[in-house]
């Protein structure tokens, strides 16, 4: 039972699902429950992964082509955005801001916890958005024109789910095995950037594992090791930047962390999906 409890307060914390009344009150909170949820992140993913593929099925299916796949990124994207609460986003943003901003450790942070959008955070931002949308077109309406509309469906939307699981999981790797330096006295969610044990790590590793074997049915084994491959790469590359500018990580790290992996799993699926003779 406190499986689904930590599971729950997770679903709570990382989105805008309504746990209240009396589930929130059976459920209830703690540091140290808070702590225990963040096992469960690639859990959430799995939520917000299906929403996100269910609206890009139902758009494509009734705007088919090229178009409506860009239609359907488009607002299936906005459908995990309104979802979240851009909790992700919000991070990359700040990140951006910070690390962009100034090339001195403390200012850099002052800069992450301040709430105003800068410069550097607007363009992640629309340069993040703008990739991500024309990946998930390409993943459905590239493969639909050599394969099929349906396999070009399928493909995208294994896409989004395996993504959002396993995007989910690489800022673990980041809490357990790196430093928290953010505002420990200001921030919330300070429980969550405590080392987590092995045991919690493992817990998200098997909410990834059927992700994993979803994709390898869809789209093969050589695209799913790619997939896993550049996610590991990608959040290798952002644990090195955040060691080397901040020696450790933020809440607003593991939320660019999410964010970066999302778009290096895409951008891996792609190059798989495309015919070697075609590039």
């Amino acid at each position: 039972m406190n499986g689904i409890r930590h599971y729950l307060l997770a679903l709570q914390f990382f989105t805008r699902v309504p746990v209240t009344g009396r589930l929130a009150q059976w459920v209830g909170f703690s540091p140290q429950m808070l702590r225990a949820s963040a096992a469960h992140f690639p859990g959430v993913g799995w939520i917000v992964g299906a929403l996100g593929a269910a609206v890009f099925f139902v758009v494509e299916r009734g705007l088919p082509g090229a178009d409506g796949a860009w239609v359907a990124a488009v607002l299936s994207t906005i459908a995990t955005v309104l979802l979240t609460g851009a909790f992700h986003e919000d991070g990359l943003a700040d990140v951006a801001d910070g690390l962009g901003g100034s090339a001195d450790r403390s200012r850099a942070l002052e800069i992450m916890k301040d709430s105003r959008i800068g410069a550097f955070g607007a363009i992640a931002l629309v340069l993040a958005l703008g990739l991500k949308f024309a990946l998930l077109a390409m993943l459905a309406g590239g493969v639909g024109a050599a394969g099929g509309d349906e396999r070009g469906a399928s493909v995208a939307l294994s896409a989004i789910v395996f993504a959002h699981v396993l995007s989910r999981l690489a800022p673990l790797f980041l809490i357990r095995w790196m430093p928290y330096v953010g505002d420990s006295g200001a921030s919330k969610s300070k429980p969550l950037a405590d080392a987590i044990a092995n045991g919690a790590l493992g817990v998200g590793i098997l909410w990834a594992v059927p992700a994993v074997a979803l994709l390898a049915w869809v789209q093969g084994g050589s695209a799913t090791v790619a997939a896993l491959a550049t996610c590991i790469v990608a959040a290798a590359v952002m644990a090195r930047l955040f060691w080397r500018r901040l020696q450790g990580f933020t809440g607003d790290g593991l939320g660019a962390t999410q964010q970066v992996c999302e778009l290096a799993i895409y951008l891996a699926l792609a190059f798989a999906m495309t015919p070697a003779a075609l590039r």
